[in-house]
């Protein structure tokens, strides 16, 4: 299977914070892969902007440095490393100040397409908006992407949008979503609304429950005063896990075109019920096998910030009364590990008898480590001796049922990244859906405030708090284990 390298026009990319970590570790080796793939027209430019005060030489130096480091094999071939820092150039900017924005300005191509990358703290985002229409470096299609956390709370995320609204239209805002990217993400929307197997019995009357799980094995060393302000909830839940419960519970919009898709997904977090106390776990990693406790890690012997959170949520429409969907996410677990699973419900008669025992079928979407979707189905298990029944995965992975094309799949910021220069806006989140997450997480993050509640203890590479696989024992279901 080959797949179609689709040609965009020729840009002019500005990473803002090109010599930070995002950028060394995710942008700018993105946009490596995506000239090796061809799909970098001539002429095109990525301009790295920062407060320091590089040469254009010293900085292809360091991008050259960090493509050797994340960009993996590709790297290896130093024409094309060469070729990619051919088309590089940096300029030091001050983004509250008027230092740099004119020979930024003498940078950019006239005729290009125009995108600005703030690869910056959300609190610089509103001088650079500023910054890039006071020095009238925008044109009517120029696009700027913003990242996560996109606000802290629904207040600072509706005046974030403001403040950006001030001086681009909504149609030129892209916020990212890395997960949205992500080649088994866009697999979910191809598996329910282009197979007539799965759509007719995606709904409550078929479906028992749905887990959405993303686990790490890391912990938030490095990270400790971001983690601390942010916490589980905010870090992964509002946005990242919220993404992939709107494309499982979404109705099939009219079509895929991005107002259409972002419609239908607000819809969903509209319908999401306010989530019970006892419907809530949160958790803190402890020390074991070596490695730190999350309050070390995080040089403050009392937090209470959660580094794992479990919620139970319900859908409150036609085609979800009574499905509930279980998210948990959590650093310092047992198993790197990103899934989605399906579980349908029982037979409503089994005519094998209690002998051949409880059997479901469950559709597991796997995201990362290793991409791919497995369906698990009921057979006769081989041999005499009656009907003994045994469930076995129609299995496939991107990377033996793609061949080396599955294997190389893009990463999500190359495709990602690319829809900007298309001015494509599906794989993004819109303001309005912005602020209905933040509307619905406000209130359970205030909750266990008001309670005092304080997060349960769980071993270190562990599957988190007992509490956690307790909420769903109360529901007759099991966690699905992690890795499997």
């Amino acid at each position: 299977m080959v797949s179609r390298i689709i040609p965009v026009e020729t840009f002019d990319l500005v990473v803002f914070g090109g010599t930070g970590d995002l950028a060394r570790r995710k942008i700018l080796p993105a946009l490596f892969k995506r000239y090796c793939s061809g799909q970098m027209p001539e002429g095109s430019q990525v301009i790295g902007a920062a407060r320091s005060a590089l040469s254009e030489t010293e900085y292809r130096v360091s991008v050259a440095e960090a493509l050797r480091e994340f960009a993996g094999e590709a790297a290896h071939d130093a024409a094309a490393v060469s070729g990619f820092c051919d088309h590089l150039h940096y300029v030091a900017v001050d983004a509250r100040g008027e230092v740099g924005w004119a020979d930024l300005a003498a940078l950019l191509n006239e005729g290009s397409v125009r995108a600005f990358y703030f690869s910056v703290g959300p609190g610089v985002y509103s001088d650079l908006a500023k910054g890039l229409k006071r020095h009238g470096l925008t044109e009517a299609d120029t696009r700027i992407v913003v990242e996560k956390p996109f606000g802290h709370d629904l207040e600072t995320a509706q005046k974030l949008n403001q403040e950006l609204a001030q001086y681009f239209d909504e149609s030129q805002i892209y916020r990212i979503d890395h997960y949205l990217g992500k080649e088994t993400v866009q697999n979910l929307m191809a598996v329910r609304f282009g197979n007539m197997l799965f759509e007719p019995l995606w709904n409550a009357q078929y479906i028992d429950h749905i887990q959405i799980t993303v686990a790490e094995s890391v912990g938030v060393a490095g990270r400790g005063e971001y983690y601390e302000r942010s916490g589980a909830m905010r870090d992964m839940v509002q946005n990242h896990l919220m993404q992939l419960l709107c494309l499982i519970a979404m109705e099939p919009p009219s079509q895929f075109e991005p107002d259409a898709v972002r419609d239908e997904k607000l819809k969903v977090i509209r319908a999401l019920d306010t989530v019970a106390p006892h419907h809530i776990v949160r958790g803190q990693y402890t020390a074991a096998d070596g490695v730190d406790s999350y309050r070390e890690d995080v040089d403050n012997p009392r937090s209470k910030t959660e580094s794992f959170v479990a919620l139970k949520c319900q859908v409150n429409n036609w085609r979800w009364a009574g499905t509930p969907f279980y998210l948990r996410t959590g650093k310092r677990l047992s198993e790197r590990d990103s899934e989605i699973t399906v579980m349908f419900k029982d037979t409503p008669h089994s005519i094998f008898g209690d002998e051949a025992g409880r059997h479901r079928n469950e559709l597991n979407i796997q995201l990362q480590p290793n991409e791919g979707i497995t369906l698990k189905v009921t057979i006769k298990e081989p041999g005499p001796g009656g009907m003994r029944l045994v469930d076995v995965p129609l299995d496939m992975s991107f990377a033996e049922a793609l061949g080396p094309k599955g294997q190389s799949a893009a990463d999500a910021y190359e495709r990602l990244i690319m829809d900007v220069i298309r001015g494509n806006q599906t794989l993004f989140m819109r303001d309005d859906e912005v602020e209905a997450a933040w509307a619905w997480t406000d209130p359970i993050i205030r909750g266990w405030e008001a309670r005092g509640d304080v997060p349960k203890p769980y071993d270190a590479f562990s599957f988190g708090p007992d509490d956690a696989a307790l909420m769903m024992r109360r529901d007759g279901r099991n966690w699905r284990g992690l890795g499997k």
